[in-house]
């Protein structure tokens, strides 16, 4: 037993000393202990698992694969070529090296890769995906290079990469817009 003592017998009170029963306030509470682990497992058993899949009896059938798109990879390799490399997910499908041969344009020091633009053109035209106007995708194209290469590099490579155009319908129009959209992997 327990107990709380107040004090007391000062100025004529009286004492008030109270002994508090703890032996059944702890049976209570191992009992209650005891019924909310019981009733965690048998509300475990009243689940069910659901998931995303469509109801209806399970079929034997895998599911279809979805064909993965063409990338176009160019990748600049040290200061003699670029390299492009056509994959499909992780597979290659067609590597071709380009020399890297810059043209100088205006006094800015601006450059240019006019044989980097024709090969990639070339290939667009000969594997690229989407060319209707009304598709609304873009070919993917990403661009590898380190962090040492000049900002004027990479805008002409960007550049080259524009260069091949295809119809777009927008509202009812359709205009010339860039076949790819680039991406970056900075290695």
């Amino acid at each position: 037993m327990a107990g709380i003592d107040t004090g007391g017998g000062h100025g004529g009170k009286r004492a008030t000393n109270h002994e508090i029963p703890l032996i059944p306030f702890i049976d209570f509470l191992l009992c209650l202990v005891a019924f909310l682990l019981v009733t965690a497992v048998w509300s475990q058993m009243a689940r069910i698992n659901a998931d995303a899949r469509v109801p209806g009896p399970p079929k034997d059938e895998p599911p279809e694969e979805q064909k993965k798109e063409k990338q176009l990879n160019v990748e600049m390799k040290g200061d003699t070529k670029f390299q492009l490399v056509w994959k499909e997910g992780n597979t290659v499908v067609n590597t071709i090296d380009v020399d890297r041969k810059p043209v100088p344009t205006g006094t800015n020091g601006d450059i240019r890769f006019p044989d980097l633009a024709k090969k990639i053109e070339d290939e667009w035209t000969a594997n690229g995906a989407h060319r209707a106007g009304s598709d609304k995708k873009f070919d993917l194209a990403i661009l590898h290079t380190d962090n040492t290469t000049p900002f004027s590099d990479v805008i002409a490579v960007i550049d080259a990469i524009y260069s091949p155009k295809r119809d777009f319908d927008f509202a009812g129009k359709s205009e010339k817009v860039p076949s790819f959209n680039v991406t970056f992997a900075v290695n």
